[in-house]
């Protein structure tokens, strides 16, 4: 059974989420500039770079960048929009030589997409390794609590025959969206694993990552149970 995403981040995704926009990435990588700071000329690797916004951000501030991602759509975007270097690739397999970058990204929930846990943790352990010393990862994730209590079960796209369905599994571990193209005729599915904060926290420990950082949204704010995000921030020794 092919995995979902591999199906999904194409037009149609770029489509859907086009009012994620400029603004938006600038206040991510205002934030990130906040809680890490880096020379200029430093290696940044943005993990799931998608289209580019926020890889576009951080070589505005000095950063050389290199977006990864799996998507072909979503690269030639990313192309389109700016030079950084660009790797196609999974994620479970990064090709980066080790202590490569001072820094790794991934923004906007590009993460928690596989079934086995294992496998998300052999992202964050390939990412650590990724990292020069003292580097850092940050991780911008959604509140798995947040969702739980706000979850809006239908949807219709404005400007286009969309139809948007959400659910919580019966094991409470994945939100799943199923998104319904009616004037296309075709169907595809999102599906997030639940990561509360301390989850993810462990995932950064057992990567050897210390948490340095949590917060709840793009302006800095806490985290906690009502914040939309949890954005952490981790050192390796």
């Amino acid at each position: 059974m092919t995995e979902w995403f591999k199906q999904w981040f194409g037009e149609e995704y770029h489509a859907l989420y086009s009012h994620r926009d400029e603004q938006d990435a600038r206040r991510a990588v205002a934030l990130i500039r906040k809680a890490v700071s880096w020379e200029p000329g430093a290696w940044i690797l943005d993990l799931g770079c998608g289209p580019g916004r926020h890889a576009a951000e951080l070589a505005r501030a000095g950063a050389r960048v290199v977006g990864f991602d799996l998507s072909r759509a979503m690269l030639r975007r990313a192309h389109e929009r700016n030079s950084v270097a660009l790797v196609r690739g999974d994620m479970r397999a990064l090709p980066f030589h080790s202590g490569s970058f001072a820094l790794a990204v991934n923004l906007f929930t590009s993460f928690g997409y596989f079934l086995d846990d294992a496998e998300h943790a052999r992202v964050v352990r390939q990412v650590a390794t990724a990292l020069a010393p003292g580097g850092h990862f940050v991780l911008d994730y959604l509140n798995a609590d947040h969702v739980r209590r706000t979850l809006t079960v239908t949807e219709r796209a404005v400007g286009r025959d969309v139809f948007v369905t959400r659910r919580i599994d019966a094991g409470s571990r994945f939100v799943i969206k199923e998104i319904e193209l009616r004037d296309e005729g075709r169907r595809f599915q999102e599906r997030v694993r639940l990561y509360g904060p301390d989850e993810l926290a462990a995932l950064f420990a057992g990567a050897g990552l210390d948490v340095v950082a949590r917060f709840g949204d793009y302006d800095g704010a806490p985290a906690g149970a009502a914040t939309p995000r949890v954005i952490l921030v981790g050192r390796k020794p």
